[in-house]
């Protein structure tokens, strides 16, 4: 029987796994676990397989979040509303805000990267400059950051409590998982713990920046609210790649999920 190849000369699959009786499967199993041996003569091509299913992982996670500009970028409305309160005042703050927040959703768009995370943040600059307006202070421009801030936390920490954490959850849902993890222990475990991670970054910045909105600290409250900001979530992001890589819970939809569900 000639051995089936793909267009560019490689070998290509005739069936998959799920195409074969339980004892070809078992073999198949047992053939794997040949390969994943460290003294296997192709457990390098294993190694680097593995190491760019990792990748995959951390990519689709860093995608999630509009990439490391759109988290560097969620930065630059607060970096020019501080100094130009100062200087000029609330009113042509709060316009300043806006026109950067508008120049950067546009930006996204010329550029045809990933929108939502734009747009979340045009509408989240929207909200803060809309309650800055009402309150006559600029202080009140950070308001809604921390009250949402105790929102996430109290939201990830019941979660915990349930059951049913949420970076697990959040992950199944956006990369066609669902619940299923949820009767592994292994993977509970390890979702407990970057859920738990989420919980202590929003609730730090919670009380941080509660206790400088109290104190009437504006300057502060900006230097919170970034430094805060995207390197915390950087650290919260780095743990949940880390739980879902230990999981082995790679995006359902992607080509290197596919090929590791079909071999």
């Amino acid at each position: 029987m000639p051995i089936p190849s793909s267009s560019d000369g490689g070998y290509e699959p005739a069936v998959t796994r799920g195409d074969l009786d339980d004892p070809t499967a078992a073999a198949f199993a047992d053939a794997e676990a040949e390969l994943a041996r460290p003294d296997h003569p192709h457990s390098d091509l294993r190694t680097e397989f593995e190491e760019k299913i990792e990748e995959e992982v951390e990519q689709s996670l860093l995608e999630q979040l509009g990439g490391i500009s759109g988290l560097v970028y969620s930065s630059l409305p607060v970096l020019v509303f501080v100094p130009i309160n100062t200087w000029l005042g609330l009113t042509t703050a709060i316009w300043a805000a806006l026109g950067v927040a508008s120049a950067i959703l546009i930006w996204r768009l010329v550029r045809r990267g990933p929108i939502q995370p734009a747009i979340s943040g045009f509408l989240g600059v929207g909200i803060c400059a809309f309650i800055a307006y009402r309150m006559g202070e600029a202080k009140g421009f950070f308001l809604f950051g921390i009250w949402a801030s105790l929102v996430y936390a109290g939201a990830f920490l019941l979660s915990l409590i349930v059951r049913w954490p949420l970076a697990g959850v959040i992950w199944g849902v956006l990369n066609g998982h669902g619940t299923d993890w949820r009767s592994d222990r292994r993977a509970m475990r390890l979702y407990d713990l970057a859920t738990a991670v989420w919980v202590v970054v929003f609730a730090a910045r919670f009380a941080v920046q509660d206790h400088f909105y109290s104190t009437d600290s504006t300057g502060m409250l900006a230097v919170a609210r970034i430094a805060m900001g995207w390197p915390l979530t950087a650290i919260a992001l780095g743990v949940t790649w880390w739980a879902v890589r230990k999981a082995g819970h790679l995006p359902a939809d992607t080509p290197k999920a596919k090929a590791l569900r079909d071999n």
